[in-house]
């Protein structure tokens, strides 16, 4: 993950101090947006909402302080993958975090997997 956004900071606060009650970070959403990742998102730049690459709820793991979410999407149309996304909603919802990285090219019937690691350490 390259930024952890504002809002999943505070989320992941809320969540540990007991002060709010914050739907789970298991959602992966994949884009084509190409601008740099921001502390200040909120949402990916251009998410893919049709063929083969929809957010998709997954079942995230934890070992040893790290958190991963990792999903094959397979696709039924071509696109140029620049993004990604963890999020805790279907649709909408808060984005934890954003990647923006050289791009994927996948065609239809393409499958291409996405693992996202979030490492929590002490300093």
């Amino acid at each position: 993950m390259n930024v952890v956004t504002n809002v999943g900071l505070n989320d992941t606060a809320e969540m540990i101090g007991g002060t709010a009650t914050v739907d789970p970070f298991k959602y992966i959403a994949i884009g084509t947006g190409t601008t740099a990742a921001a502390a200040s998102d909120t949402a990916l730049e251009a998410e893919i909402t049709t063929g083969g690459g929809e957010r998709v709820s997954v079942t995230p793991s934890v070992s040893n302080g790290v958190l991963t979410l990792s999903n094959t999407f397979t696709f039924t149309a071509p696109f140029a993958i620049t993004e990604a996304g963890v999020l805790n909603a279907a649709s909408g919802g808060d984005l934890y975090g954003h990647s923006v990285f050289n791009a994927v090219n996948v065609a239809n019937g393409d499958s291409l997997q996405i693992t996202i690691n979030v490492t929590y350490s002490a300093a």
